[in-house]
């Protein structure tokens, strides 16, 4: 049961840096009458970029909002970062969408970040429609441009002002990416304005347009376009919401800004969610529909439409509402980890907390304190990140910083599974915990279950247990960074009936996963993850020679060079720690004609794990906060008994037959 049928459409705007997405979103709220006049980025004067660090560096930093109404349709336009340090909130955006428009600069053409817009917008299932703007600057021509679409993104990527006139080639071509729709045009000779919108939907086609929004030219032909791409759907009745942005207002409260998927978001609403599986509940304060930096605060707001909500202080980017599910792990996150070097007096206790308010609103913004350092570390996409995490600092805060040289942030995973026991028993307190750390695919994060069976253990210290794991990183033993890629299960657990607390479990079930990481470390099974790149070299054909050398001592794999008039490609990956100021040594050896495009292709095995795991020199037993040592009681005293020493003292057992019994089964199990 849905509630009536409307037509209305959250429509984001995406594209690499300077391809002239902010410049084509003024130019569709002005040719809608939804503001007086379009701003220009360069004299910052835009409607949406509302920030001053946006307007001082003319770049879309935040994701920001306008709505506009045209031929019956209902938009709201939201504008995403275009820089790569900020993808990942352009990512958290895409996933509030209901249709795109990516925009290329015809000067430009697709770039290496365009692909990554486009493979998040696929990853999504957002339908999407490309402008091609900047078109009175030279470019190579509108054919020219259509075969690299159709080559870089999707062979769907078709002239829409052909499309939708109707021109036989381009009809067919259309009609070539769905069965129904070939049946339709060998029948007819033509398929109907439905059929496109239905290929438009399930992202089979892909219209192009083209423009120079600067000038306004073939911008309400895109409006049209668009308009008639919107169809009109229902919604649920039970309210559902997902949070895809937190940030801060004028006065400094906390704003949720939510995409409403059914039913109605009203202000003095209670609503619920969870965090790390913990259930809340609170009360929205005011419900804001933005424009721009001005906002109007209205009783409630709808399904299918996008507001800023106040009054919620547990939900993060990607938090579910009501009936929503939660929303999909994020696939781009910062590779570079800095330290931060506070001025001299500074409350270093202020700067954690206000760097962990920080990364309350952007989740990518890793914290850690580290205690024997004594030192404060983030982690980051780039150095305009950090600038803006700086200027954010010293504005809000009042707080001075700079920062240290940038590392590579590494993780660590297992090739193999590895049991481990962790134990906390001293006097009056008791908790045993017995688990399974198994290897996942690349890219899986961390996940957490349970096959202990419940006359063993009872449910409710199984969730706290599960609660407990999932509450912190895990540091693997090499270099002592992050754990990745590996399902945690928990096997057996033995509780007190008088002396367990709920801090007990924590303690042993943090002890089981570095004891488990510490027996895999023994027998080499350990593996030193780092980030790798996918890069794009374009050198002219006369220096390929050299950018082979230099890819070949940069443990770089690649393909055979493409060679194209006086050009030449080479497409591959590349690991991150290798790249360095590469670029800007391509563009020095081509004199100014040669370019480097880089995106995180994800975490790969060490191309020279070794050397990285020497020079960290890193202790895992001497890491007292992350110990895989168990605490046993013995003569009415805790004491410490060493992490090889465990299996032989718990108090647990478990039949390693029951692990083949589960393989053999479906595998299914409670989950966290």
């Amino acid at each position: 049961m849905g509630v009536d049928r409307v037509r209305q459409a959250v429509v984001g705007l995406l594209a690499h840096v300077d391809a002239g997405k902010t410049t084509l979103a003024e130019a569709m709220l002005a040719a809608a009458g939804a503001i007086r006049a379009a701003g220009r980025v360069d004299d910052g004067s835009t409607h949406l970029d509302t920030d001053a660090m946006e307007r001082e560096r003319g770049i879309t930093i935040f994701s920001s909002q306008a709505e506009l109404d045209w031929e019956g349709a209902r938009l709201t336009l939201v504008d995403a970062p275009g820089h790569v340090d900020f993808s990942a909130e352009a990512e958290r955006t895409v996933a509030a969408l209901d249709a795109a428009i990516l925009v290329v600069g015809a000067n430009d053409g697709v770039q290496g970040h365009t692909e990554t817009m486009w493979e998040l917008l696929e990853r999504h299932d957002v339908p999407t429609l490309v402008f091609v703007s900047k078109c009175d600057l030279e470019n190579p021509g509108r054919e020219a441009l259509l075969a690299e679409l159709a080559e870089r993104l999707s062979l769907g990527c078709l002239d829409a002002a052909a499309l939708l006139a109707g021109d036989a080639a381009v009809t067919e071509e259309a009609a070539a990416t769905d069965e129904r729709a070939l049946d339709e045009y060998l029948e007819s000779g033509s398929i109907s304005r439905g059929t496109i919108l239905r290929l438009f939907s399930r992202r089979a086609v892909f219209p192009v347009l083209f423009g120079a929004a600067l000038r306004g030219e073939g911008v309400t032909e895109l409006l049209d376009v668009l308009a008639g791409l919107v169809p009109e759907r229902s919604w649920p009745d039970e309210f559902s919401a997902r949070v895809y942005r937190v940030s801060r207002g004028a006065r400094g409260e906390r704003l949720a800004w939510v995409k409403v998927t059914g039913g109605s978001l009203r202000a003095k609403a209670q609503v619920s969610g969870s965090e790390r599986g913990v259930p809340w509940s609170e009360k929205v304060n005011e419900v804001r529909v933005y424009h721009g930096a001005a906002y109007q605060t209205v009783p409630e707001v709808g399904a299918g439409r996008v507001c800023a909500v106040t009054g919620l202080s547990h939900v993060v980017p990607g938090s579910a509402l009501g009936a929503e599910t939660a929303a999909e792990r994020p696939t781009l996150a910062p590779v570079l980890s800095y330290q931060v070097v506070p001025a001299p007096g500074t409350d270093v206790s202020a700067l954690v907390r206000a760097l962990r308010e920080l990364a309350g609103e952007d989740p990518t913004l890793g914290v850690t304190w580290h205690e024997q350092l004594q030192e404060v570390h983030v982690q980051l996409m780039g150095e305009v990140q950090q600038d803006v995490v700086r200027e954010l600092l010293g504005s809000r805060y009042g707080i001075d910083v700079g920062f240290g040289p940038g590392g590579i942030l590494y993780r660590e995973t297992l090739r193999a599974g590895s049991e481990g026991v962790g134990h906390f028993e001293p006097l009056r307190h008791y908790a045993e915990v017995r688990l399974l750390v198994e290897p996942l695919p690349r890219g899986s994060g961390v996940e957490f279950g349970t096959r202990c069976p419940e006359d063993q253990l009872d449910r409710n210290w199984q969730r706290l247990i599960l609660s407990c794991a999932m509450e912190r990183d895990h540091l693997g033993v090499l270099v002592g960074a992050p754990l990745t890629d590996v399902r945690v299960t928990l096997l057996a657990g033995r509780a007190h009936a008088k002396h367990t607390e709920g801090g007990d479990f924590r303690q042993a079930v943090y002890r089981a996963v570095r004891q488990a990481l510490m027996c895999a470390r023994e027998r080499g099974d350990c593996v030193l993850l780092e980030p790798w790149y996918r890069f794009r070299l374009t050198v002219p054909a006369e220096r390929v020679g050299r950018a082979l050398t230099d890819l070949t001592r940069m443990a770089a794999r690649f393909e055979a060079p493409d060679a194209s008039g006086d050009q030449a490609r080479v497409t591959g990956e590349v690991p991150a720690s290798e790249v360095g100021e590469y670029a800007l040594e391509v563009a020095r050896y081509t004199g100014g004609r040669g370019r480097l495009s880089l995106e995180l292709a994800g975490y790969r095995e060490c191309h020279d794990a070794d050397a990285v795991i020497a020079a960290a020199c890193y202790d895992p037993e001497a890491d007292l906060p992350n110990t895989p040592d168990s605490v046993f009681c013995s003569h009415g005293a805790g004491h410490t008994v060493k992490w090889f020493e465990v299996p032989e003292r718990a108090h647990t057992a478990y039949d390693p037959a029951r692990l083949r019994t589960w393989r053999a089964a479906d595998d299914s199990f409670f989950s966290a």
